[in-house]
């Protein structure tokens, strides 16, 4: 039987105890509960007697919004480009020979010119155009051509091309176009990869290939972009300066192996490419040249490696310095750009570094690509304007007071933010809206058809820019949307090359924008204004026939304008020879001084308005 323990008294005062204590504790607590709320009583009533006054009550007043100024936008002019390619009977589109190989050369073409070729005072058009390679394994049928196009006079053109001696087969870049001749009629040279071309204009339309005679072949492996006809010795016949991009070759290209994805090529910059020296011809009279390139200081070598330093695209040429003699504005891409400072002894000063205009402002090289120059600001300060590869800005270089050292004011003049992202070609000055003071346009274009999957920012056909100068009201440009100039101008291409000239007589600038590989697209100029103008042709008797580096100075209406006879500008083009001056609301003309290349001036009065005048040199 099992036994049953009584509790014992020491347990019985265990429980006892542990009881004891609970009460305690709840004692402890309500009394700690009992002081908290009587000091939150006490220090509330401490409080509420000790607070401040109430303030008055907020009086609103309420106040009207401040109007805003206008903005520059809102000042610019409506002024409509309209396209009319195929309403004025253009047909020819740029063969690039492509076939899969991605090859440097088939997305760097596209250039061309307006040239007065049959003489009778209308802008005609020649169109540069590529070539099949000679492995192609698919070749056209007819072999493409250089195009060239006739003005009928109203705007419309007409296919010469055939029977003209220009409809030949090469591997073309750029054109040049000038009377090296002095016969009073226009001849053309084309570059290319591979051997240059030069044509006299026999007249008639028909032109005579005179390339070897002349002594301007070039290399046979030379790949040569810009070039320019001028009188650098100012001895009254046109000198001829070509620039060459980089060493290329197909077994080159397929070295470098550029690829935008670790995979498979693509069209890529020229890093990994040597530099290439230019050309500089010398007219001995005669339709013959002598190569003086290699003594005249234009051939500009890396100091470290001892290669040519040049991957030349763009030229510019301009008296930068006011000394009346030539100088050479070279746009480099990827390399510094450079400035030959005529010597007035037949040779050059490379100075690009030392007048600011080698690299940017943080000392980095740029891809450069198109380029003109310009007294944009109506004063004597010159302005050399470059488009610059895809995320970099186009440069706005101005000249110091000086005029030796030049600034990149890109981003205070209002250009350099809104252009950075576009990949600018094509860039040139032009009074688009004849107010007299000179405005930008940039034709624009990716290099890579494939750039949007690796870069979603970035896109092969890309708008043309324009930029409107507000210089009569704050300074400075204004990018210019379709509100402003309609949506012809800026449907998306790959836009290289570009150029303007009256083609339709109206006093206005009509703009041609080249593609790579794709038909140009000629914008006529449809501004209705009521702004007055006034153009001039110049002859030269001292000077080169030509007046190709002559300035024109007019004063009207409290401005004083300045224009160059220089149809070398933007990218691998060349603009109409003739000079405009947009006048706005001026109904007269002040005064006229013409600067001749050979150093002469000559001083006009009374003109009227609203015409061209044909002047020649005294």
């Amino acid at each position: 039987m099992a036994s049953h323990s009584q509790p014992s008294p020491d347990n019985h005062s265990d429980d006892t105890a542990r009881y004891d204590d609970s009460v305690i504790g709840r004692a402890t607590r309500w009394s700690i509960a009992v002081a908290v709320a009587g000091i939150v009583v006490v220090g509330g009533l401490w409080l509420w007697l000790g607070r401040k006054a109430p303030p008055p009550p907020q009086r609103v007043t309420e106040l009207a919004a401040p109007t805003p100024a206008p903005s520059a936008l809102a000042q610019a002019p409506t002024v409509a480009f309209t396209d009319i390619t195929t309403v004025a009977g253009i047909r020819f589109s740029h063969f690039n020979g492509a076939e899969g190989e991605k090859l440097l050369p088939e997305t760097m073409g596209g250039g061309g010119a307006f040239l007065d070729y049959d003489g009778d005072g209308d802008q005609d058009i020649l169109f540069v155009n590529g070539a099949p390679w000679p492995w192609s394994k698919n070749a056209p049928s007819p072999m493409p051509t250089h195009a060239l196009y006739q003005n009928e006079g109203n705007g419309r053109f007409r296919d010469v091309t055939a029977g003209s001696g220009l409809d030949v087969t090469t591997y073309g870049m750029g054109v040049a176009c000038g009377d090296f001749d002095n016969d009073g009629r226009v001849d053309v040279f084309i570059t290319g990869v591979g051997a240059n071309r030069l044509f006299r204009n026999l007249g008639n339309g028909k032109f005579q290939d005179v390339t070897r005679a002349a002594g301007v072949e070039g290399s046979p492996d030379a790949w040569s972009s810009g070039a320019a006809f001028l009188d650098v010795d100012r001895d009254g016949d046109l000198d001829l300066f070509v620039v060459n991009y980089v060493k290329w070759s197909r077994e080159i290209d397929f070295q470098v192996g550029f690829s935008l994805d670790g995979h498979n090529r693509a069209y890529g910059p020229p890093m990994n490419f040597q530099g290439a020296f230019p050309f500089l011809y010398r007219n001995e009279g005669g339709g013959r040249f002598s190569d003086v390139s290699s003594t005249a200081g234009v051939q500009i070598k890396n100091p470290a490696t001892g290669v040519p330093a040049a991957k030349s695209l763009g030229i510019a040429p301009a008296d930068l310095n006011g000394d009346g003699w030539i100088d050479l504005v070279v746009a480099n891409d990827t390399v510094q750009n450079m400035v030959f400072t005529n010597r007035h002894d037949g040779t050059f000063a490379e100075s690009g570094a030392s007048m600011g205009v080698a690299f940017d402002s943080m000392g980095n090289a740029r891809g450069a690509m198109g380029i003109d120059v310009a007294r944009h600001r109506n004063d004597d300060s010159m302005a050399i304007g470059i488009g610059n590869f895809a995320n970099e800005m186009t440069a706005m270089y101005v000249a110091s007071k000086s005029g030796d050292i030049f600034t990149d004011e890109a981003i205070a003049e209002g250009i350099g933010p809104a252009s950075r992202r576009l990949l600018k070609f094509g860039l040139f000055f032009f009074d688009y809206d004849l107010d007299g003071w000179l405005d930008v346009l940039t034709a624009n274009g990716h290099l890579e058809e494939e750039i949007s999957k690796i870069q979603q920012s970035q896109s092969y056909r890309q708008p043309a820019q324009l930029f409107w100068n507000a210089g009569a009201h704050d300074g400075g440009f204004v990018e210019i949307d379709t509100s402003k100039a309609g949506t012809d101008l800026f449907q998306p291409i790959v836009g290289r090359g570009s150029a303007f000239a009256d083609i339709d007589g109206d006093g206005d600038l009509d703009v041609l924008l080249f593609q790579a590989s794709g038909p140009p697209r000629l914008l006529r100029n449809d501004q209705n204004l009521n702004h007055h103008w006034v153009r001039f042709r110049l002859t030269g008797k001292g000077s080169n026939r030509d007046a190709i580096g002559a300035w024109v100075k007019v004063t009207a209406g409290g401005l004083t304008q300045n224009r160059q006879v220089m149809p070398t500008r933007s990218y691998l083009s060349q603009s109409e020879l003739p000079v405009t001056f947009g006048l706005g609301k001026a109904e007269t003309i002040d005064a006229v001084e013409i600067l001749w290349p050979n150093g002469g001036t000559q001083k006009l009065e009374g003109l009227p308005i609203n015409a061209t005048h044909a002047i020649r040199e005294r």
